[in-house]
């Protein structure tokens, strides 16, 4: 939690307590208006939160993008990539009818290539319960590209059982890369899909996985973290990640105040560009550790690559 956000509470509740002082001194007409005031300021607090804790976790959005990457090789300009990931079924409001609405919407676009980004699971707690693998990916099973739909695994189907996972969705054509490459056949050419394990449960064989794709073969990788994107070669020009859902809260002036990230807001949601190559990050559709999100819908990326 950053220092500011800490400091902002403070003098927020400092105000409030000096208002309510200054109201008990002051004339009647003044009592009334500080009154009003105060009155008005706890029903726009009320309001936000009914808008960050039920209204906005519910909201699914297609997000748009299209990016020019900057060592974009030929065979990847004009491809549109769906980028799906945080699922956390049995999250608030992520059930039965939301997982096919995920599917629906997301082939409504009809993107080239579907990925998913890992975290389907979501632990039994006070806002969540946790739903089988198995479930998941029978309902994403519909999801349809030319390309195909490819998913990594993230901390949270590993902290739960990664193996089961991973056997429920390659059991629904779905297929898992982990530390493994695939190639993908586009406009009478090709380019490698590269899926990185997760960083914080898994070893990543970064140089290892990469050595299996043939020499000066375009390459898009696949994570669930974008941490690890510093320790990925320059040479490849594209990672796609999620795991950060944004922060799920992203105040004015104030930003993104917890993130699950060593570098801050650096590689918090959208597109980053380090040392000659290129990151996304999804900020994903489920919630996570609290089920609040404000300023950062749920969201489907369709990703347009541009050379």
């Amino acid at each position: 939690m950053s220092v500011v956000f800490v400091l902002a509470i403070a003098v927020l509740i400092a105000l409030f307590l000096f208002v309510f002082q200054l109201s008990r001194s002051a004339d009647l007409i003044w009592r009334r208006r500080i009154r009003v005031t105060m009155a008005t300021v706890v029903l726009v607090i009320l309001a936000l939160g009914v808008w960050a804790f039920i209204i906005e976790p519910n909201r699914l959005i297609v997000h748009q993008e299209a990016i020019a990457i900057n060592s974009g090789p030929k065979e990847l300009d004009g491809l549109r990539i769906a980028l799906i990931s945080d699922i956390h079924t049995g999250g608030p409001f992520i059930d039965d009818r939301k997982l096919r609405q995920i599917v629906e919407l997301t082939n409504q676009q009809s993107p080239d290539l579907i990925v998913l980004l890992g975290d389907y699971m979501s632990p039994n707690s006070w806002h969540s319960h946790r739903v089988e693998p198995e479930v998941t990916a029978a309902a994403l099973k519909y999801l349809h590209a030319p390309l195909g739909v490819y998913t990594v695994l993230g901390n949270h189907d590993w902290w739960y059982n990664g193996q089961r996972v991973w056997r429920a969705f390659e059991s629904q054509g779905i297929r898992v890369l982990e530390n493994d490459v695939a190639e993908v056949n586009w406009q009478g050419g090709s380019f490698w899909l590269v899926g990185l394990a997760d960083l914080w449960t898994r070893p990543q064989r970064i140089k290892e996985t990469l050595a299996k794709v043939p020499a000066d073969n375009p390459i898009i990788v696949l994570t669930h973290n974008p941490d690890i994107f510093p320790k990925i070669p320059s040479s490849v020009p594209l990672v796609l990640a999620g795991h950060t859902h944004g922060g799920q809260v992203n105040f004015p002036i104030i930003g993104r105040v917890v993130l699950p990230s060593g570098y801050g807001q650096k590689y918090a949601a959208g597109h980053v560009q380090e040392d000659g190559h290129d990151l996304f990050v999804t900020t994903g559709i489920g919630t996570s550790i609290f089920p609040v999100r404000f300023r950062v819908p749920p969201e489907i990326v369709i990703l347009t690559l541009k050379r």
